[in-house]
């Protein structure tokens, strides 16, 4: 694979990170700059390190891992986005917000949304990707995910704060809408 290439993988796997950013920064206006850095990391540091993880386990896992990737994505974005969406119409006045601040619920986040690296990995490992390669590859998802998570994160406090209540309820379509569309294009219901 040449950079352009890698370059190409890294933007197409931080894609759900950017939307579950997005919908994270609507939800949670008032995020301080140590956890914006957490939670930027944290979602970098886990997309590059299941791509890694994907690359070492080869290809005999790969039938196992493609054959779950995308309900487990599914399953969890569609959860977190579903309680928002439910919490919002609630009507409730306690905490109505998923809180991706929150350690455990921000790392569950991050696996959900970097399956696909896990995957992708791999499938670099089938193609018989170099060590010095992957190690680059890995480095240029790092970045990638690093900024699609901090520009996500950024454009949501921008909208939540103009639209109040509705923003929760929009973040939590994102991320059901993310759900989906793995779910779709892995089960090729479109085709």
């Amino acid at each position: 694979m040449n950079i352009l290439e890698i370059l190409v993988l890294a933007v197409g796997l931080c894609f759900d990170t950017f939307a579950v950013s997005l919908s994270s920064g609507i939800c949670l206006p008032r995020i301080r700059r140590s956890e914006f850095l957490k939670i930027t990391l944290t979602f970098a540091t886990i997309q590059s390190l299941f791509t890694l993880a994907g690359w070492l386990l080869g290809s005999g896992l790969e039938r196992l891992i493609s054959s779950v990737d995308h309900w487990i994505a599914f399953s969890v974005l569609f959860y977190i986005g579903g309680k928002m969406i439910w919490e919002a119409f609630s009507g409730k006045d306690e905490e109505r917000c998923i809180d991706i601040r929150k350690f455990k619920i921000m790392v569950i986040a991050a696996a959900a949304t970097s399956i696909d690296a896990l995957a992708v990995g791999v499938t670099l490992a089938v193609i018989n990707m170099p060590l010095n390669s992957i190690l680059i590859a890995s480095s240029a998802i790092f970045l990638t995910t690093a900024l699609a998570s901090a520009i996500g994160l950024k454009w949501g406090r921008k909208i939540g704060i103009k639209a109040g209540k509705r923003s929760e309820i929009l973040g939590g379509i994102i991320l059901v809408i993310i759900g989906v569309k793995i779910l779709v294009e892995h089960l090729n219901i479109l085709s």
